[in-house]
Formats: C-alpha cells, structure tokens, sequence
C-alpha cells in the first residue's frame, strides 16, 4: 500500500516546480513518480501512466 500524503506541502511545492523546470527527462520521470506515490497510486498504476 503506498504511503499517501507522506510529503508536505513545502516539499509538494519545491517538487512540482521541479517537474516544471528540470530539463532531463529521467529526472522529470523520477520527480512525477514521488508525486503519484504521494497521491496514493500503485507502483503497478504508476507503471501503467507511463507506459512500462
């Protein structure tokens, strides 16, 4: 079961503008992966959004 919610609003924040800004692509991957386990999805869900 993922941990939802583990990270907090600061952290959310200093991650998405991350996603926004980064420009290696298995960075932006990386980050996007914290962010939906943050919201409770799967690794299996997860692996599905991006096509693995």
């Amino acid at each position: 079961m993922p941990a939802k919610n583990h990270l907090n609003p600061k952290q959310i924040e200093k991650l998405q503008k991350a996603l926004r800004e980064e420009e290696k692509a298995n960075v932006r991957e990386i980050i996007l992966i914290i962010l939906l386990l943050n919201d409770g999805k799967t690794q299996s869900k997860i692996a599905d959004f991006l096509g693995c």
